[in-house]
């Protein structure tokens, strides 16, 4: 019975493609609620957490969030862990994910929850390739933009400085680019990708050091993806690991024999220029399934009239 109505809650798609995180649960308050923030009182409204009541003692946000977007119901996901905050009832918690409670006292600038956050955004920063200067996000990467405020000047758990490591840069699309060295995983390109464009193009793949936004259909690159470039997966990125192609070197601080792609080594070009918001698997799904309509059409008007039964 219970499993009955779980499926009952799961909500319709569009295609058949695996979501994001369209079916978990709310992280919010149930109810309206009275916080005190670093000393100050704030109400928030119903299915508010700590992060929009620190956010409204604080609209600067002294705490970043970097796997919460804050629109389109896309994250959190709590799993940067960069927005540790001390509570008087729960001790540290993600202030992302983390429902807004009556009467609860947070604070942001305990020693515990400073640390706490500082810890999580170098364990971050130790698997990102810090070549900010040939980054087309450089001025306006959260990720950059956290570790400044942080006065982060040298991480404490290294740098992603391995070529060997290095994933190729996927540059096979004419509008997005991936550049997976500096993919945080914080997963708001997959849901903006599943569930709120509900295109099915993006998914999370591998597991422990191996984790990797991936391709639903299995393909290796965008070209072969069934991506309709809609952009929406580099609007949502916080980092310069989705970026849109014409934009890829607008912020780069250019080098002499210092790019982006030689910081990597390996890039996966594109074969040729092509015209269209798609690419050609999206675009020959499209037409099959345009032309199957078609053919249902026409068997349907040539199928003869039914004739009146007399009693």
């Amino acid at each position: 019975m219970s499993s009955q109505s779980e499926a009952d809650e799961v909500p319709p798609l569009t295609e058949d493609i695996a979501p994001g995180t369209a079916t978990d649960p709310p992280v919010g308050s149930d109810a309206e609620a009275t916080v005190t923030v670093d000393g100050e009182p704030v109400s928030v409204p119903a299915g508010a957490t700590l992060l929009d009541a620190v956010e409204a003692v604080d609209p600067d946000e002294s705490v970043p969030a970097l796997c919460h977007y804050g629109r389109e119901d896309i994250g959190p996901r709590s799993t940067c862990r960069t927005c540790m905050v001390e509570t008087d009832a729960h001790g540290l918690v993600p202030a992302c994910s983390t429902p807004a409670e009556d009467d609860l006292s947070v604070e942001t600038a305990a020693d515990r929850a400073v640390e706490s956050r500082d810890v999580n955004l170098d364990l971050v920063l130790s698997n990102h390739n810090l070549r900010c200067t040939t980054c087309g996000k450089n001025g306006r990467c959260e990720l950059q933009d956290a570790s400044i405020d942080a006065g982060v000047e040298e991480p404490r758990y290294g740098v992603l400085d391995d070529r060997d490591a290095y994933e190729p840069i996927d540059d096979t699309s004419s509008f997005i680019q991936i550049d997976r060295n500096k993919c945080i995983l914080c997963n708001r390109c997959v849901e903006a990708c599943n569930d709120v464009q509900v295109e099915g193009v993006l998914r999370v793949e591998g597991s422990g050091a191996d984790t990797r936004i991936g391709f639903q259909s299995g393909v290796e690159t965008m070209a072969d993806s069934t991506c309709v470039s809609c952009g929406h997966c580099a609007t949502v990125c916080p980092t310069g690991a989705i970026v849109e192609s014409d934009i890829v070197d607008v912020a780069t601080i250019q080098l002499p024999g210092f790019t982006q792609t030689n910081s990597v080594g390996h890039t996966y070009e594109r074969e040729d220029e092509r015209e269209g918001p798609m690419t050609p698997m999206k675009d020959d799904e499209r037409a099959d399934r345009d032309r199957s309509r078609e053919a249902e059409r026409n068997r349907g008007s040539s199928d003869p009239e039914p004739r009146e039964e007399w009693p």
